[in-house]
């Protein structure tokens, strides 16, 4: 019985985090911010003792939002009406994330400083050496793109809803300018993270659908890798 009941706590803490990933939008930020920061850890190759202040400063950001959102499930139990005490303890909850996220960008800055400003440095002059326009016809034809598909489909408008998203399509197609130019994985990956950022925020604001974000997605980064390869042909 004993151990049964230790496995069931296990099964009742797991059960809270899916809980969380589920019906919190800020737990699922945290999670794709972890792990972006973690693929840096690995990218940047920083030291142990770096890699373990990361990992305490992720650890801290998700417990605290844990906490809040089990203070925040109690106050709506415990009250159906509006109550100051009710709102001093969710206000209090939702400070401690605020500590913890201000704490993780603190440490994310001392870790990361050094070697994103070197891969600063060098996408910079990457930039210089590419021909500007590539990039320009890059997004332009993007843009077609979308309003073609918007023509055929019949379906949205240029700046909202429809196939493929628009805001999405030219995100991504960013992104891949930016990975291509800057020759690095690293470079590459955050502007895809923001881009995804971008796709995510059409869903949530209703304006488009999963599909649609991802279909856009696809044909910014197809029409942005044909351009540059043709363009360094």
């Amino acid at each position: 019985m004993r151990s049964r009941s230790l496995l069931w706590s296990f099964n009742y803490a797991i059960e809270g985090i899916v809980y969380a990933l589920r019906t919190q939008r800020n737990m699922r930020i945290h999670v794709a911010a972890a792990l972006l920061v973690l693929g840096g850890s690995l990218f940047f190759r920083i030291s142990r003792l770096e890699f373990i202040a990361v990992l305490f400063a992720i650890v801290f950001v998700f417990v605290a939002e844990l906490v809040n959102t089990a203070v925040e499930a109690a106050v709506d139990v415990a009250t159906q009406s509006f109550d100051p005490i009710a709102k001093v303890a969710k206000d209090v909850a939702a400070s401690a994330v605020f500590v913890a996220s201000v704490n993780a960008v603190v440490v994310g800055y001392v870790v990361f400083f050094a070697p994103i400003g070197t891969a600063g440095e060098f996408l910079f002059i990457r930039v210089r050496q590419t021909p500007t326009h590539v990039t320009i016809i890059a997004l332009l034809l993007t843009s077609l793109g979308v309003l073609v598909g918007k023509a055929i489909t019949r379906k949205g408008t240029y700046m909202r809803g429809g196939w493929p998203s628009g805001h999405t399509a030219t995100a991504a197609a960013a992104a891949t300018a930016i990975a291509y130019i800057s020759e690095s994985a690293g470079i590459g990956a955050l502007a895809g993270f923001i881009a995804f950022l971008v796709g995510q925020s059409r869903v949530e604001n209703g304006a488009h659908t999963w599909p649609q974000v991802i279909v856009g997605g696809v044909l910014g980064f197809l029409i942005t890798t044909a351009v540059f390869q043709v363009s360094w042909v």
